[in-house]
């Protein structure tokens, strides 16, 4: 499973040129899962994703996770992180879960995350979506984990 955070002062996902998700300062995650994914996995980078202290204390220090903040989540589905460059000109996506795998778990992660955290917003799995983001910091963090 991988997933893109970006520290956000704002965020939004628009398809077809109407907003489907948006937030204010939070994180944007974009998210991909692979072929060997399992709920369980979804629920581990759910949790390290709502601890991750990447937010300013009063000090500056980053100290604070997204829950200690208050800030909102825009979850967006993205099987694209899963691309193999190894060879050639064009990325090979076969590293991603097939898409009825990858929307099962993106949905999973999407309602655990509604169960755990007041403000979650997402894109819709498998539009053509514009993602529009003023990154804070700028503060991006790749994160994968593996059964």
């Amino acid at each position: 499973m991988i997933a893109l955070l970006q520290r956000v002062s704002e965020a939004r996902v628009e398809v077809e040129s109407a907003v489907v998700g948006e937030i204010g300062a939070g994180l944007l995650v974009l998210f991909c899962a692979e072929p060997q994914d399992t709920e369980a996995l979804a629920e581990k980078m759910l949790s390290k994703i709502l601890k991750l202290r990447i937010f300013g204390d009063d000090q500056g220090k980053m100290n604070r996770s997204v829950q200690d903040v208050g800030g909102g989540l825009l979850l967006v589905s993205q099987f694209t992180l899963a691309a193999d460059t190894r060879s050639g000109n064009r990325p090979g996506f076969t590293g991603a879960a097939p898409p009825a795998l990858g929307e099962s778990l993106f949905n999973h992660f999407v309602a655990l995350a509604r169960e755990r955290h007041p403000v979650v917003q997402t894109g819709r799995f498998a539009a053509d979506m514009r993602v529009h983001l003023v990154n804070d910091g700028p503060i991006t963090i790749p994160l994968q984990m593996s059964a």
